[in-house]
């Protein structure tokens, strides 16, 4: 009996002691690799950057220029998003906007819409997405160049009747043997080209209020008037009564008499 305690003890012991191996081991890689896969998701989102704008049209660090924006149903976000500055010359050149296309035939698909500042579309790019190998997969670069279409695309251009797929009576082609997809993507651009004429000059002000570090007026703080200090007036010492005069020698007493 006493045995058996003694092995189901040890037993227990080491299985405790590969647990805690374990766990070190994985929470060290994990640890060990974290900036290396910061570092390649960087690179990975500068290449879509880069190729929505090329880099000889923008002087700034794209990836260090943004402002954080409020979630709006027209970019398909629930929750702030990362809208990046392009600058050339200290000057505003475009926009590009983080935007997820909410109804994909398989779910959300996550992309990157880049508007220069006069309101032409500079490109768009997918970053993820679900959709069904050799059919939706359709809008990736390297798949087709389908999604080039929208080069130089604007809001009027065309107008919001044709805004469509053609199989909707619109003027971007669809793909074969898919139809879902596509239409969830230019509807996702539209809106996103929505936004960006509604917000505008909102976007540009914020950036610019960013930058300049201008304090919010609820931030000043309030001034309370200085006050003067009370003087007291200076009381001046009643003059005492004077010296008593001095008697002659004829009005001294002679107190020996």
């Amino acid at each position: 009996m006493t045995n058996n305690i003694r092995t189901i003890l040890f037993s227990g012991f080491m299985l405790g002691l590969f647990a805690v191996i374990g766990t070190t081991l994985v929470g060290y890689t994990q640890y060990a690799t974290f900036e290396r896969i910061a570092d390649n998701e960087r690179l990975a989102l500068l290449r879509k950057l880069n190729q929505i704008l090329p880099a000889d049209l923008y002087d700034n660090d794209l990836l260090n220029t943004t402002i954080n924006i409020a979630e709006d149903d027209r970019l398909g976000q629930k929750k702030q998003s990362i809208l990046y500055i392009a600058k050339q010359k200290e000057k505003i050149s475009a926009m590009i906007f983080s935007v997820i296309a909410p109804k994909g035939y398989s779910g959300e698909i996550k992309m990157l819409v880049g508007i220069n500042i006069d309101g032409t579309l500079a490109g768009v790019r997918i970053v993820s997405h679900k959709e069904t190998p050799g059919l939706g997969d359709a809008m990736e670069t390297e798949k087709s160049d389908w999604v080039f279409g929208f080069n130089g695309k604007s809001l009027n251009q065309p107008n919001e009747r044709n805004w469509k797929v053609k199989r909707d009576g619109g003027v971007f082609d669809q793909f074969t043997g898919a139809t879902i997809t596509p239409r969830a993507v230019v509807q996702a651009v539209r809106l996103c080209l929505v936004y960006f004429d509604r917000h505008k000059k909102e976007l540009v002000m914020q950036y610019e209020k960013q930058i300049t570090g201008m304090p919010n007026s609820r931030q000043v703080p309030k001034l309370e008037p200085k006050l003067e200090p009370k003087l007291e007036p200076k009381l001046e010492p009643k003059p005492g009564p004077g010296p008593r005069p001095r008697l002659g020698p004829a009005a001294e007493i002679n107190l020996a008499d």
